[in-house]
């Protein structure tokens, strides 16, 4: 008789905590798997980002409606402002968030912001493959 292999995905519980962790602290999630140096070097990495992006006085997105292609861009930025995790709200509830300014530093300073979570992202995304063993 022929076995079927089956695959069986983790259980959110496990993989959850790490992956909220991480979202809401840059590179918690890897202190919570006992990976400190990645933990370390991420969060370093979305902290100096996310600095620069203010430090350039760039803005945070706050979703906008109107025709699809503002839609896409107010929103993408939010959703990319928004991954940085407890440094978006920390920026929010200080009241450092900036209005959108004409110049090329500025618009520098919006990207770096974005890119921070972004990056972010990417290490939730290495936290949950860590967390479900698919990952070292």
């Amino acid at each position: 008789m022929a076995e079927t292999l089956k695959l069986q995905a983790p259980s959110a519980g496990h993989w959850a905590p790490a992956v909220v962790l991480a979202w809401l602290i840059p590179g918690g999630g890897h202190f919570l798997l006992k990976r400190p140096g990645r933990g370390a070097v991420l969060g370093i990495s979305v902290l100096l980002v996310f600095l620069l992006g203010l430090m350039m006085r760039g803005m945070l997105f706050q979703p906008q409606g109107g025709d699809l292609l503002t839609m896409v861009i107010y929103y993408g930025g939010f959703i990319g402002d928004l991954l940085a995790g407890i440094l978006y709200f920390l920026t929010v509830w200080l009241g450092y968030a900036q209005p959108d300014m004409a110049g090329h530093v500025h618009d520098y300073g919006t990207k770096f912001l974005v890119a921070a979570g972004l990056l972010n992202l990417l290490a939730m995304v290495d936290a949950w493959e860590i967390a479900t063993g698919k990952k070292d």
